[in-house]
């Protein structure tokens, strides 16, 4: 949710402090402050509501605010409304702890009545405010240091965090502690950075470490020294990150969305290959050897938003082809209705970010109950990434628009890559059909090249369709499966009601609400429920909708039923969603760019869902 940065070292700190935040603006956010130590000087504290150009402009840029250490701040409002008292940096009373912080303080109402009975007061309706002064607190009453201020504090808060922290007493060094909630430190000479995300540090190192749940770091001017929650000095390996920080940039594309969705092609047959080999797959890297793969009984899958849609995919692929029972779980259901799980099952856990936080708390509940588990995520070192047993890695690259579209399409492809794989381990698929998969799946990044090469037709369409008030995405089976991931394009990033449906659903309820020029998208690349959805589509158009076909080339008789026809490459219907997917991102993307919205940041989103 909320983006963090910190820098201390030999250049001027708010200018670098206000570049990273700006590379994190995808993540969501109402404030911005920055807090910047010259010295002995008193730390300087600027804060601003809305967009980060309103506190650039209060501060030159950051070239009037002078010092060499400070943190910063984006924030997305939890406890509290979005104002500019509200907005961190927090300070504790007389100025001795300014930090800046992600996450929720589950019991801050406590601690807070209790800081107020030893005489602190409070100016934010922020649970930040009430770790800030807990570490006051703490400091002052053990004489200690940071380190064990810190310490006293964290065993009394329940929830997650990153914290950023500077003391009075310490000048030129920065404090942070993390649970539950991500973080990185970066080093490049005599400089050394913090942040929240990959992206707010790219441009200036990719040497980082990887900071762990209930650790401590003191950061300093190129040196960064780890602790455990007891205040032991603990070691940490330094880090290489391999995106290059131009990826982090828009390459003359006008919205961070529109090149990610051009990078696909590449992002998809990186992920592919990295599990080819020989014109096999080897999933060695991953960690699931063959004897596993035969043991397990059942697979669940365990997800958010559009990595749920991808499970939703994978559950029918998966099944067809490997004849694995599959479950699919949303994080959010999972972790609360304590789940019966098969003590042979497998649990996958989708995630981009590999911070979610339902999908975390799913992933240590079955880590608990001795359930092996398996991440599909994209960031090395997340959190996700380092608990699961088995981890295969999505190479997507960094994404930036809130509006998923290159990860989603590489979960896709590492999914098939486990199903085709437990399909031939388990005896359920020939040698031949094996090859004939894997060859079908090589020619997916070129197929969705010519998808995108003809974009400027669904441009045309989605630009008529910018004052519509509802859509419905229809299809059976897979095709179910892409509407929902379709459905979620269109309302994230245009603000048009739509949702998603089973076709046959549709005259159990849903019909009552078409009427005349409602869009209804039928999803259609399964030949065998092909039939059935055109005949859902003619019941919605016999009710006075606006049909839009979504079909592979071949089934030219759509056209009869639908007003608008957007044809896809011809591919095993096992693998349509890989296709299909792209003419729905586009159509969310030129109805957003036609409405004039924001894309990247579309309001009240985030990026990485990081709290409850």
């Amino acid at each position: 949710m909320c983006g963090i940065v910190g820098f201390t070292g030999d250049m001027q700190a708010a200018p670098i402090l206000l570049d990273g935040l700006s590379k994190l603006e995808y993540r969501g956010y109402d404030s911005a402050g920055i807090a910047v130590r010259d010295g002995e000087k008193e730390t300087e504290v600027i804060k601003a509501k809305g967009r980060l150009k309103v506190l650039a402009e209060k501060t030159n840029g950051g070239e009037s605010v002078p010092g060499t250490c400070g943190i910063g701040h984006t924030r997305w409002a939890t406890h509290g409304e979005p104002s500019e008292t509200n907005a961190h940096p927090h300070v504790s009373d007389d100025g001795n702890v300014v930090a800046v912080h992600n996450g929720i303080i589950e019991n801050y109402q406590e601690l807070k009545d209790k800081l107020i009975r030893k005489g602190y007061s409070f100016y934010s309706a922020t649970d930040t405010e009430v770790a800030v002064k807990l570490v006051d607190y703490y400091y002052k009453k053990y004489l200690g240091t940071p380190v064990d201020a810190i310490n006293h504090a964290l065993i009394r808060i329940r929830g997650s965090y990153a914290l950023a922290m500077m003391f009075k007493d310490y000048p030129g060094e920065i404090y942070v502690a993390r649970k539950d909630s991500p973080m990185i430190l970066g080093v490049d000479g005599e400089n050394s950075y913090i942040a929240s995300d990959v992206p707010a540090i790219l441009k200036y190192t990719r040497n980082v470490y990887y900071i762990g749940n209930l650790e401590m770091a003191r950061v300093r001017k190129g040196e960064i020294t780890f602790y455990n929650l007891d205040g032991d000095e603990i070691q940490k390996e330094l880090k290489t990150i391999e995106w290059d920080a131009e990826a982090a940039e828009k390459a003359g594309f006008e919205h961070f969305m529109m090149k990610e969705i051009h990078e696909q092609p590449k992002a998809v047959s990186d992920t592919l290959n990295s599990v080819l080999k020989n014109g096999a797959i080897d999933l060695s890297e991953v960690g699931l050897s063959e004897e596993e793969m035969k043991e397990i009984s059942q697979i669940y899958i365990v997800a958010c938003g559009s990595a749920y849609h991808v499970g939703m995919a994978a559950q029918y692929v998966i099944e067809d082809l490997a004849r694995i029972p599959v479950r699919v779980e949303l994080a959010s259901e999972f972790r609360y209705r304590n789940p019966i799980l098969d003590p042979k099952g497998l649990v996958i856990i989708i995630s981009q970010s590999g911070e979610t936080a339902d999908s975390l708390a799913a992933l240590r509940e079955s880590k608990e109950m001795g359930i092996k588990t398996l991440g599909i995520v994209n960031v090395i070192g997340s959190s996700i990434a380092r608990e699961a047993d088995n981890v295969f890695y999505t190479l997507a690259g960094p994404e930036i628009s809130v509006a998923t579209t290159k990860a989603y399409s590489t979960q896709l492809i590492a999914t098939y890559a486990l199903a085709i794989q437990f399909a031939k381990v388990r005896g359920q698929i020939t040698e031949e059909q094996y090859t004939g998969y894997i060859e079908e799946l090589q020619t997916i990044p070129d197929k969705i090249s010519k998808i995108i090469a003809d974009k400027e037709r669904i441009q045309w369409f989605a630009a008529k369709q910018a004052n519509a008030k509802d859509a419905f995405f229809v299809g059976r089976g897979i095709d179910y499966a892409i509407s929902l991931e379709g459905s979620l394009k269109m309302k994230e990033i245009s603000y048009i009601h739509s949702e998603a449906y089973a076709a046959g659903e549709l005259k159990h309820g849903t019909i009552s609400l078409i009427e005349d020029g409602t869009l209804v998208i039928g999803v259609l690349t399964q030949p065998d429920l092909y039939e059935k959805t055109v005949s859902n589509m003619v019941e919605c158009k016999s009710r006075g909708a606006y049909l839009m076909g979504l079909t592979t080339f071949g089934h030219y008789n759509i056209e009869d039923t639908a007003d608008f026809t957007v044809y896809i490459p011809k591919t095993d219907p096992h693998f349509a969603t890989s296709l299909a997917v792209i003419p729905l991102q586009l159509m969310g993307y030129y109805v957003s760019v036609a409405k004039g919205l924001d894309v990247d940041k579309p309001r009240n989103l985030a990026k990485s869902v990081t709290v409850e």
